[in-house]
């Protein structure tokens, strides 16, 4: 196996309406550039870990997406870690350009874009993409990965329920600028569709500045909700 070789860490949470996606998606994966992959279950109520665990090792963690994520890399033997949402298509073309192009640094994320129709969904992501490359801030749905050495080092993921991905975004940038690569995975927009574009982008930004402001993820993730 090549000494660059990724970890695929999935955190999944009642994803069982999602699994045989997920399932496709990841099986694609499975070459010899990934050491393994890794589902992270939070305890999930419906048969989510049921479907994944025919074809993937789940393991059980403490609910929340730090948690689950941090186990996860706990038990992973390659050589990088990339964390995956259920709801990001992500595919083996991706594996390969994070591989011939974060080389040289220590941690990267990809470009996004919403899985919705409609000019509102491509001006968002374009936003996304455009302040993650300004600030050097990634969001999990962009699929951060980052050298094992350096994750564990930096004691992974802090212990909060939302901003964990904005939080260890900080502490890797003091080590480095991440390698923001162009190439888009796509996520579900569904949270947008539920709620509304508008409202949903003003929450989103709304969350942002408070965190900014100091306020406690704990307090923050009351409003996510």
């Amino acid at each position: 196996m090549s000494s660059f070789n990724l970890s695929i860490i999935v955190p999944v949470y009642n994803e069982a309406a999602q699994a045989e996606k997920l399932i496709r998606r990841l099986r694609l994966l499975n070459d010899g550039l990934v050491a393994d992959i890794i589902i992270v279950d939070g305890g999930s109520s419906d048969n989510t870990v049921e479907c994944l665990s025919e074809h993937f090792n789940v393991i059980d963690s403490e609910k929340g997406r730090a948690n689950q994520m941090n186990a996860g890399a706990h038990q992973a033997k390659g050589t990088w870690l990339m964390f995956v949402h259920a709801d990001t298509e992500i595919s083996p073309s991706h594996i390969e350009y994070a591989v011939s192009s974060a080389a040289l640094r220590k941690w990267g994320r990809f470009d996004v874009k919403l899985s919705g129709a409609g000019f509102s969904f491509r001006v968002i992501e374009q936003f996304i993409n455009w302040r993650s490359r300004l600030t050097g801030i990634a969001t999990g749905d962009q699929c951060i990965f980052v050298r094992k050495k350096v994750f564990d080092e930096l004691g992974g993921f802090k212990n909060i329920p939302l901003m964990e991905d904005v939080e260890i975004s900080k502490r890797l940038k003091k080590l480095g600028k991440p390698a923001c690569l162009k190439k888009r995975v796509t996520t579900s927009s569904r949270r947008w569709e539920a709620y509304g574009t508008v409202k949903t982008v003003l929450l989103m930004w709304k969350l942002r500045y408070l965190y900014w402001r100091g306020i406690p993820p704990e307090e923050l993730a009351k409003l996510y909700r």
